[in-house]
């Protein structure tokens, strides 16, 4: 397993993390047991970053994650969330982010967490994230609960607006670099530059970069699921995988602390470090580079237009 350092004084970390937002239930019904069981193989594999979030399953991933670490909390950095409670709750007030922590803390059976990022900010009000919410995560970090502090989202100008106005330690960006996407390269070699450490979350962009292709609420354009279908398709016929290659590829990028991967069982996650511990078919990467190249719209809009006036 390779490490890299979260930040210039952070721990050392697994390039390699694992991420719980498949017991969100968003990508189909999973055993619990089936994920604990995978989480724990990944430990032992070396890997020991997990990023889990009180709205995965409304506090269900965070319980899962807890049991799993009873034991071995010290072998693992640890990263969670406050201000999006579920899919639909977005609150980000002082009282309920603390409160929310402590029930966090609870479920994952600790005193404290390596990383705490405010969740998806985009769904926040500018002026209450940038005056208000990113000084409480310091001062949760003054109180020890947190040993570093940032935010998490889509939108890249909403990243860079919240590192501007300081406080923030780490930033985990999701889908936003891949073969299909690569806007997030300059910014996170910025944020490397300024301390600020950054991960990426759904390097298959939530199911576009798989042979099974996107679930049906996925909200990339026809022109994106179109390339993406050609680019699985080619990998297939190659022998290789879509998943894996972009997973290669975002590892590759050295200004990414680490890279998550989705826990749905064995074999994915399997693949997934062996996949880790090789680079990727050159050849196939650059053919599947170029079927995204044309496509004019890589992402997509998430969260309110007040960000929009908010200078990065």
């Amino acid at each position: 397993m390779h490490y890299r350092t979260l930040g210039p004084n952070g721990p050392r970390v697994s390039a390699l993390g694992l991420g719980t937002t498949s017991l969100m239930g968003i990508f189909g019904k999973r055993d619990p047991a089936v994920i604990a069981d995978t989480l724990r193989r990944g430990l032992d594999l070396g890997i020991n970053l997990v990023d889990t979030a009180p709205s995965y399953g409304k506090g269900f991933a965070e319980t899962v994650v807890g049991e799993v670490l009873r034991g071995r909390r010290d072998e693992v950095v640890l990263s969670t969330k406050v201000g999006c409670w579920s899919p639909e709750e977005f609150d980000f007030s002082p009282d309920r982010i603390r409160t929310g922590l402590e029930d966090s803390l609870r479920r994952l059976g600790t005193d404290h967490v390596d990383v705490l990022l405010a969740h998806d900010i985009e769904y926040g009000d500018p002026g209450e994230i940038l005056t208000t919410v990113l000084p409480l995560l310091e001062t949760l970090k003054r109180e020890g609960k947190a040993r570093a502090v940032g935010v998490s989202g889509l939108p890249l100008p909403v990243l860079e607006s919240a590192v501007a106005a300081g406080g923030v330690d780490v930033v985990l960006s999701y889908c936003r670099y891949g073969p299909h996407d690569t806007a997030l390269e300059k910014p996170a070699a910025d944020w490397r530059a300024r301390g600020v450490a950054t991960l990426l979350g759904s390097p298959a962009v939530m199911g576009l970069l798989t042979q099974a292709g996107p679930p049906s609420w996925h909200s990339a354009s026809p022109a994106l699921r179109a390339a993406a279908a050609r680019a699985a398709a080619l990998c297939a016929e190659r022998g290789g995988d879509l998943a894996l290659l972009a997973l290669q590829f975002a590892l590759a990028q050295d200004d990414l602390a680490a890279v998550l991967t989705g826990t749905g069982d064995r074999d994915h996650l399997e693949a997934a470090v062996r996949a880790a511990q090789s680079a990727p078919d050159e050849e196939l990467l650059a053919e599947v580079l170029a079927l995204f190249a044309d496509v004019s719209d890589p992402s997509w809009p998430s969260g309110g237009e007040n960000w929009s006036t908010v200078p990065a």
